[in-house]
């Protein structure tokens, strides 16, 4: 069974940067899309970013895009999530999911594997 581990939360001032990782146990994340999603107390989870099966392709939310890349190390077997110019907004508990299929989807319940998550809090 598949297990993703996040890690790489923190506090950080607005304007820092944070680098998020997921490492995976029980198998493998290569071939498999990837994503990283967030959860804001009193919302719902949100599409942050995703990279396809072979890293060329990404995709990113309005609110992330230009400050946030996503990446994968296919010798690590991890998938990676820096986040520059963080703002207040970005506070939020950061969750990375697997999906069996190569094909990436910014649809959190398209997704299989599900990491606990890890926080991030941006302070102003």
């Amino acid at each position: 069974q598949v297990q993703l581990v996040e890690s790489g939360g923190g506090l950080v001032q607005a304007g820092g940067s944070l680098r998020l990782s997921c490492a995976v146990s029980g198998g493998t994340i290569n071939g498999k899309a990837m994503g990283w999603f967030r959860q804001a107390p009193g919302k719902e989870r949100e599409f942050v970013a995703t990279v396809n099966w072979s890293g060329f392709s990404t995709t990113y939310a309005d609110s992330v895009k230009g400050r946030f890349t996503i990446s994968r190390d296919k010798f690590k077997d991890t998938v990676n999530l820096q986040m520059n110019s963080l703002k207040p907004e970005d506070t939020a508990v950061y969750y990375c999911a697997a999906r069996r299929l190569t094909a990436p989807t910014v649809v959190a319940s398209q997704y299989d594997y599900w990491g606990q998550g890890t926080q991030v809090t941006v302070s102003s």
